[in-house]
């Protein structure tokens, strides 16, 4: 199966050499490119791509309004923020505006290919590492978007302690690992949770975590 992409980031020589950098893969096609969140959120509605490379700042809508309206328009591409910056404010806030993870520009070809196979396989956090950093530091701000504690009364205690381990950045096989059960098992688990909090995918079940206070910072 080929990956379908857009890249949408207003730095010409960004964007063309991803696009090179991609299409030389044999599973991965480039099907379009923007050079501003406007043009980046069109592109998306009429070639309805399997991922999105979502530049963070960008001209006439940047990459944290254009995944608003990607992600408020029932598109189920995946989008992966690109950023200069590993600290980055609206970072966090496109993650929870549903993308699927971030990378730093400054990765290699391999470590973007790669990224994009992972959540393009429903797979776990991008640079998990330094993803976790970035919640870490922003879930400390004050949020008027708290989720609902009934929400949390939903899931098992199983299903509790799932969700915490995914907020510390483990895969599948990790969880599996770590409970003592069939990786298999752990998929179902995760499945559900993303059904019973109406999540997007599990960076969006690691910072419902964060933001539930299940997973406390820097701990």
């Amino acid at each position: 199966m080929t990956i379908r992409v857009v890249i949408a980031d207003d730095q010409t020589m960004i964007r063309e050499s991803f696009a090179i950098l991609l299409n030389a893969q044999p599973d991965i096609d480039v099907v379009g490119e923007a050079d501003n969140g406007e043009d980046g959120v069109r592109l998306v509605r009429e070639l309805d791509p399997d991922i999105v490379l979502m530049d963070i700042r960008m001209p006439r809508l940047n990459g944290l309004q254009a995944t608003q309206q990607i992600t408020a328009g029932g598109s189920v591409a995946k989008i992966l923020v690109l950023t200069t910056f590993d600290l980055d404010e609206y970072v966090y806030e496109a993650l929870r505006a549903g993308a699927s993870g971030f990378l730093l520009k400054t990765s290699s070809a391999h470590q973007l290919a790669n990224a994009i196979r992972t959540v393009h396989e429903g797979g776990g956090l991008i640079e998990p590492t330094i993803t976790k950093r970035l919640m870490e530091e922003f879930a400390r701000l004050p949020t008027p978007h708290r989720p609902r504690q009934e929400n949390i009364g939903d899931l098992t205690l199983r299903e509790t302690e799932v969700l915490c381990l995914i907020a510390r950045g483990l895969s599948n096989a990790e969880l599996a690992k770590e409970l003592v059960i069939a990786e298999q098992t752990a998929k179902t688990h995760v499945g559900r949770i993303l059904v019973k909090l109406g999540l997007r995918d599990r960076t969006q079940a690691a910072i419902f975590a964060y933001e539930a206070g299940l997973v406390v910072a820097g701990e």
